[in-house]
């Protein structure tokens, strides 16, 4: 199996990937249902932050910084950049942010590298719905350096155009801030694999592509 078909495994394993009818909170019904709460034990962390390395390097980023969004994109960042060592022999720097300063000790807005003139980037998420997570952030970083952010990585595109947009995050993400959102699967991945096989779930693959039809963009 390619890596994306191992990470869809992973996830259906996991139960991060399920299948059915959903009410999802934008009001649609989905035929699927990603839950990145199930990762909860030492190893599935370990193997996801292997997946987030595999996808840095398929795609040739080199940023030297991988940067995990408070909160949940902290384990996430940890777990990538131990990844891309363990795995490759490359040896990156993480930061994540803090919610508030911190006015006491070392003080400060962030843990691990701080962020300095020059660096680049690459912010490490679960997924993106709105990019609400990004405009948080982006202000934080560029205030406190000359920074670049060469990648967003995220698990899964859902290619869904949002509420008030024919766009979809990712989309609206790169026009409005020029920033690449790079996935380690997409819809149609998942799509792919249940025709394939490689989970159970064909019986769900008409409702899938019904869903992409109404909802989707390329």
């Amino acid at each position: 199996m390619t890596y994306k078909e191992e990470f869809i495994k992973f996830m259906s394993d996991s139960g991060v990937l399920t299948f059915g009818e959903f009410t999802l909170k934008s009001g649609r019904k989905a035929p699927y249902f990603i839950n990145a709460g199930k990762y909860m034990t030492g190893a599935q962390i370990a193997k996801l932050g292997g997946f987030y390395a595999d996808c840095i390097k398929d795609n040739g980023f080199d940023a030297k910084l991988l940067f995990g969004p408070a909160y949940k994109g902290v384990p996430l960042a940890v777990s990538a950049v131990a990844a891309l060592y363990n795995k490759y022999g490359d040896d990156r720097f993480y930061c994540f942010d803090r919610k508030e300063v911190k006015d006491h000790g070392e003080g400060g807005m962030f843990v691990g590298k701080e962020p300095q003139d020059g660096d680049r980037i690459i912010i490490i998420e679960d997924v993106m719905t709105s990019g609400k997570a990004l405009r948080e952030v982006l202000p934080k970083l560029q205030s406190a350096a000359d920074v670049k952010v060469e990648a967003m990585i995220i698990t899964v595109d859902r290619m869904e155009k949002g509420l008030t947009s024919d766009l979809s995050a990712v989309q609206e993400v790169y026009r409005d801030f020029g920033i690449k959102v790079c996935s380690i699967v997409t819809i149609n991945d998942i799509i792919a694999a249940l025709e394939n096989g490689v989970i159970p779930g064909k019986e769900h693959v008409e409702a899938m592509k019904a869903y992409r039809r109404e909802y989707g963009v390329d």
